[in-house]
């Protein structure tokens, strides 16, 4: 940050913390600063500001500012005590690459931060149905039971969320609990493998109510407010047998949750685990009262661990992209560089030098840049602002011609004067409707000046432009010529055009003819020494659309001799030209009319697509074939089950979004999904497909498809889409996490297929359970979860909610990147630099954190992990505790110092029959 000032912190209180001991100050001004921190697109962060301000010689006027993210209100930062430390936090889906933290806006004192962190957060956590529109503002998260008033965060919790401790009352405002309300801990481990993976630390303590009731009042900041609202409930408490505890939620009423009784025993399948009932979308007031009560067929009273509440924020427009790429380019061009680290240019304030309207999106309407030193030719993206009304680029060392504005139809005021352009003056200046003002003196401009420039009633100023001139008026009949001229030239055009199409309708019509072989279609007859191509061309290029007569097809096939699979409509056969290429021919065998006209449509159609053959077997082997371990062929690992998803999801994008109309394929299915030699997948079988209408309605009587691909939505209105499309793309990604068949009564039993099945499992944040065990010990898990995340959107119900092929690609490339870094170190400085990850990093890379008796996924043949600390007089260690399947506790097995040891079966540095790893060093 190049703005602002370093300030030191005195804190009356005691000791501070390294990160605030300093804090930033920022000028007073109409201006806002910001932050840019990288992010990977539609991945979920936590994003956390702290401000800490600390003694002052003048303390009655503490700072009142506002916080923003990119162009959404974060909150308004009120300091009231300099000796506290104000945490805000907000959970974000990244919509880019890069997000912007910005201060603006004091009323009082000036804006000033003292931490600001990103925390990239597990991809199954805190996801909602509303993360494109609606962001989380943490408004509160307690540790009930806490020993200590101190917060518990990293390392006990991986992601270094902070749970406030429920004896701070001054941070939490928790008052009125409840009569006997009892503070109970354990030591005992809790299996927290659930969505949001609290930390064990904050489930081993809780509140309960020994006289039936629990019950505490909460402020919320900036409430009401719609929000998501997670209780933790874990059973810590050793029950007798005839003993149960039962509640429900009295305060706030809420419908069918306030009913619904929590039996912790069989909501979390037993003690020492995690049970977390989630309000997706609760409306609270300020002040939230909430109480638990005992059930009158319980025996104990109520029990709480922790809480979380995050109110919706909406994410606010941010300005359009093609003015903020035009002002990014200009700004770069600029010598005297015009103020960076401003975050967007309309909101919440305008940058210095622009003027945005109040659309939303903002666009911009002014461009104020005169005497910058702007050097450099005028961006020709210029011709995409839309809104822009006045532009000043006058007084500066701009070069090149004026580029093209004629889109530009609010343009009023042009100021383009004392440059160094060069070139004609354009002649749409002249009909730009809306132009009142154009400057252009004093460069080096040459040309007729256009006419409409001199006639209308436009303040036009061209001087100091030597090669300048008006136009001479021209003979009227000069005019006359050229409009006979051009008006005979269009007859002939029209004439030449209907004879092309009589001829295309004449061959279309004569040239295909029924062979002697009955089924078979023959082409064109006309003689061909090699190929009859249309447009030109060779069998080998792309997008050609190529007449072959039927005897080379006979040769090409051997007489049809080798049939490799069968398509929508018929048999289809191997064949290779003489040129050596390798192709598949299809024949018809439905002779009938709507089988001839499903045909013609296939092949149409499959002019885009290159479509691939297995050439080493009899027949064409679907992907599914290659999914699962065999003797007589080896599984397709993860990396290689990434790259043929990218490569089909392209293809359909192609389809959705290359060709004009669009096309839907209708039949996306594994079996569709072609893989040549060199193990590249191809989009195949385009027999139900269909070309997009302009309107979009796609209304069919029909709905066709394959059973367990078929999109419930198309199925039940008949109305296709892309969207339906994505639905089967997403039964295609599950099948190549899991292994599994779409369809299997015995495999999934009353769930009936993969997505009934697979949906559960992964929305309560198991997606180990539906790996492919072929893959459990070599994959990255949170590559997986990359993938799973998005295959569940591809299945939502409705068209509206699964996302673009595009956003597809996206995260398989992303997966792609995650995978292919966890790739094993090999050697030397490689393995140390690895060793010397931070604990954190470790726990990200994991991806599913797992500190309870959980199976933790990239151990898969050990039952437990758990990593911990201690001091030592000269140098920390880590310790690996690692407990088999089936063992009732860990144990520690063994100390190693120096270079990463690890063992199994008895060969490990501690003895036994476990390894264990110890790193020796500062620990991160």
């Amino acid at each position: 940050m190049s703005h602002g000032k370093s300030v030191a912190v005195e804190n009356p209180n005691g000791d501070l913390p390294q990160s605030q001991r300093i804090r930033r100050d920022f000028p007073v001004d109409s201006k806002k600063y910001c932050y840019t921190l990288s992010t990977e697109e539609r991945r979920r962060y936590l994003v956390r500001a702290t401000f800490l301000y600390g003694s002052s010689e003048n303390e009655d006027t503490y700072p009142k500012f506002q916080l923003y993210l990119d162009a959404t209100k974060w909150s308004t930062v009120t300091v009231q005590d300099a000796s506290r430390a104000y945490v805000k936090e907000m959970i974000i889906r990244a919509p880019s690459n890069s997000i912007d933290v910005c201060l603006c806006c004091a009323t009082t004192g000036s804006p000033f931060i003292s931490t600001l962190e990103l925390r990239p957060l597990n991809l199954s956590m805190y996801a909602t149905d509303f993360e494109d529109d609606f962001y989380l503002k943490v408004a509160a998260r307690v540790n009930f039971g806490a020993l200590s008033k101190e917060a518990v965060r990293y390392p006990d919790d991986p992601y270094d969320r902070i749970w406030d401790s429920d004896l701070d009352k001054r941070q939490n405002y928790l008052v009125d609990e409840a009569p006997g309300t009892e503070r109970i801990n354990t030591t005992k481990n809790i299996n927290v493998n659930t969505r949001e993976y609290p930390p064990v630390k904050v489930m081993q303590t809780a509140v309960v109510g020994t006289k039936r009731t629990i019950r505490y009042r909460l402020n919320l900041e900036d409430f009401p407010a719609n929000a998501r609202a997670y209780a933790y409930f874990a059973e810590i408490e050793d029950l007798g047998v005839n003993e149960t505890r039962k509640f429900q939620m009295r305060e706030p009423y809420v419908p069918d949750y306030s009913d619904a009784v929590v039996n912790i025993a069989e909501n979390a399948n037993g003690s020492y685990t995690l049970y977390e009932p989630s309000y997706m979308n609760v409306s609270l007031q300020f002040v939230l009262s909430f109480s638990f009560v005992q059930t009158r067929d319980s025996n104990r009273g109520p029990i709480l661990n922790a809480m979380e509440i995050s109110k919706y924020v909406p994410i606010a427009s941010m300005t359009d992209k093609q003015d903020v790429n035009v002002l990014n380019s200009l700004r770069y061009m600029s010598i005297e560089s015009v103020e960076t680290n401003e975050g967007d240019p309309c909101v919440p304030v305008q940058w210095e030098w622009v003027t945005c309207n109040s659309n939303a999106p903002p666009r911009i309407t002014k461009i104020m840049l005169s005497g910058k030193n702007v050097q450099g030719e005028i961006p020709s993206m210029l011709n995409n602002m839309a809104a822009l009304t006045e532009l000043w680029l006058d007084g500066n060392s701009l070069t090149g011609s004026i580029p093209d504005m004629s889109r530009l139809i609010n343009l009023k005021i042009v100021h383009l004067e004392n440059n160094k352009l060069s070139g004609p003056l354009p002649s749409y200046l002249g009909r730009l409707q809306s132009l009142q003002e154009l400057y252009v003196q004093n460069n080096s401009l040459s040309g007729e000046i256009p006419p409409a420039l001199l006639e209308g009633n436009i303040t036009f100023n061209y001087k100091g432009n030597l090669g300048l001139s008006r136009k001479a008026k021209h003979n009227i009949h000069y005019k006359l010529i050229l409009g006979i001229s051009i008006g005979v030239l269009a007859i002939l055009s029209f004439l030449l055009l209907g004879s092309l199409l009589l001829l295309r309708y004449l061959r279309t019509k004569y040239s295909y003819q029924r062979s002697e072989k009955g089924d078979s279609l023959r082409m064109s007859t006309k003689p061909s020494s090699s190929y009859s191509i249309a447009r030109g061309g060779h069998l080998m290029d792309e997008g050609v659309a190529i007449y072959i007569a039927l005897p080379e097809i006979e040769e090409a096939t051997n007489n049809f001799s080798k049939k490799i699979g069968r398509g929508s409509f018929g048999p289809v056969y191997y064949g290779k030209m003489k040129d050596g290429k390798e192709v598949a021919v299809k024949a018809m065998a439905d002779s009938t009319s709507h089988g001839t006209k499903q045909f013609v449509t296939e092949k149409i159609i499959s002019y885009i697509s290159m479509l691939a053959v297995d050439t080493e077997t009899p027949k064409r082997k679907p992907i599914m074939y290659f999914l699962i371990d065999s003797v007589n062929h080896k599984y397709l690992d993860w990396l290689a089950r990434l790259h043929i998803a990218e490569d089909a999801a392209k293809g359909l994008e192609y389809l959705h979004t290359g060709c004009n109309p669009s096309i839907i394929h209708r039949d996306v299915k594994t079996s569709n999904i072609l893989l040549d030699i060199h193990m590249r997948a191809k989009v195949s079988d385009f027999g139900l497909s269909r070309q997009a209408e302009e309107d979009l309605t796609h209304i069919s009587s029909v709905a066709q498809g394959t059973v367990g691909y078929l999109d419930p939505e198309y199925y039940a209105n008949h109305q296709l889409t892309e969207k339906s499309d994505v639905y089967s793309f997403g039964v295609v990604l599950l099948e190549l996490i899991s292994g599994r068949k779409p369809v299997s009564p015995e495999k999934y039993g009353a769930e009936w297929n993969i997505v009934h099945w697979a949906r559960p499992l992964i929305h309560k944040g198991d997606v180990i359970s539906i790996i492919n065990p072929t893959l459990a010990e070599s994959i990255k898990i949170e590559s997986v979860w990359r993938i799973a995340e998005v295959a569940i959107q591809c299945v939502e119900k409705h068209g509206f909610s699964r996302p673009r092929m595009q956003e597809i690609i996206v995260a398989i490339q992303d997966a792609i990147k995650i995978e292919k870094g966890s790739e094993k170190l090999s050697s030397g400085s490689s393995k140390a630099q690895s060793a010397r990850k931070t604990l954190l990093t470790s726990f990200l890379d994991i991806e599913s954190p797992d500190l309870s008796n959980s199976t933790p996924p990239i151990f898969p043949k050990y039952h437990h992990l758990q990593v911990y600390t201690t001091n030592s007089n000269s140098s920390h260690h880590r310790h690996l505790l690692i407990r088999r399947r089936g063992s009732r506790q860990p144990k520690r097995v063994g100390e190693g110092e120096g270079d990463c040891r690890e063992g199994a079966g008895g060969h490990g540095h501690g003895g036994g029959d476990i390894g264990v790893t110890t790193v020796t060093g500062d620990v991160g």
